[in-house]
């Protein structure tokens, strides 16, 4: 069966472990061309001992290359203020487009929340590696809650396995996220918090979820995550409980005040995960970058799993 082209535009830490990670595990995918704008950068020159086409020139020297007619998906690793200009030219050319910058200009998505709802969409984004991460924690415990006011998450990741950039996004990765937790995971109100831990020796993605929810017992909450769980690791084998959820009641006598929203009585639900990455490119410690290229991967696949079913 003929596999579909892509072309990854980004040749960072990103881009590299996505165009590894096509060629190593995907099921319907094959790299077509990696794109950058370094003429030295490791992810062009690992791209072509593998055998694969680069350009240097960017959004523009794709389009220009042979190859570009071949190209169905496009795959954008760069920045969100670049992401506006390479999108439109995709989409002007009728290539579907898998965003990973912070831009949004296409919906939010989650492969195990809502991935089935933007199959038609020409752009559809993936939220940041932290959204990646916690959303579907949010989610779990929305979908069994007769309410979730509020949900915070906070991503911590080696400063090793934050490239430039995640670094020049860090703005956009905290507004993208925290609005993801409210249109993706269901809560009223979302924050999000990034912390680039500059240990040595570099320490794994971990991330912490707290949720403020009504109308659900901790037992429905915690079999709703552990079965979120098991559904994100079907892509990501390194993404895991580090311990079992704990649960908080907060009563009338002592309630908590969230600004913006008010005062709050009902279930806190604390969550901890940690996410290993596999190690395709950088070490395991960047679970952050493994998240990220196996979330955008699977979308890619279900798309041309649905254009073969047409």
């Amino acid at each position: 069966m003929a596999r579909t082209k892509i072309a990854i535009i980004g040749s960072g830490n990103i881009g590299t472990d996505l165009m590894i990670k096509v060629m190593r595990n995907s099921r319907h995918l094959e790299m077509g061309v990696m794109v950058g704008i370094d003429p030295a950068s490791d992810g062009l020159a690992r791209a072509r001992r593998m055998g694969v086409a680069t350009c240097d020139g960017g959004m523009e020297g794709l389009v220009a290359m042979p190859e570009w007619t071949d190209i169905r998906i496009v795959f954008d690793a760069t920045s969100a203020y670049a992401h506006r200009r390479h999108s439109e030219m995709a989409v002007a050319a009728g290539k579907q487009v898998i965003d990973l910058t912070p831009a949004a200009i296409g919906p939010y998505t989650v492969p195990p929340v809502n991935l089935d709802s933007h199959l038609d969409q020409p752009n559809v984004n993936m939220v940041t590696c932290g959204g990646q991460a916690t959303i579907p924690m949010v989610h779990a415990v929305r979908r069994v809650a007769a309410s979730l006011p509020y949900a915070e998450i906070v991503a911590s990741i080696s400063s090793r396995s934050a490239g430039p950039g995640t670094r020049a996004n860090i703005d956009e990765f905290t507004q993208t996220t925290s609005r993801a937790i409210e249109l993706v995971g269901g809560a009223d109100r979302g924050k999000a918090i990034i912390v680039l831990n500059p240990a040595e020796p570099p320490l794994i993605m971990r991330d912490t979820v707290y949720t403020l929810s009504r109308g659900a017992e901790p037992e429905a909450i915690a079999e709703s995550v552990e079965a979120m769980v098991r559904e994100v690791r079907s892509y990501v084998p390194g993404y895991r409980l580090k311990q079992k959820v704990q649960f908080e009641r907060i009563g009338d006598n002592d309630p908590l005040r969230i600004p913006g929203y008010g005062t709050f009585t009902g279930l806190k639900s604390s969550i901890f995960l940690e996410v290993e990455g596999a190690a395709h490119y950088l070490p395991a410690y960047a679970g952050n970058l493994d998240i990220m290229t196996s979330a955008a991967m699977a979308t890619a696949d279900r798309w041309v799993e649905r254009m073969l079913r047409a």
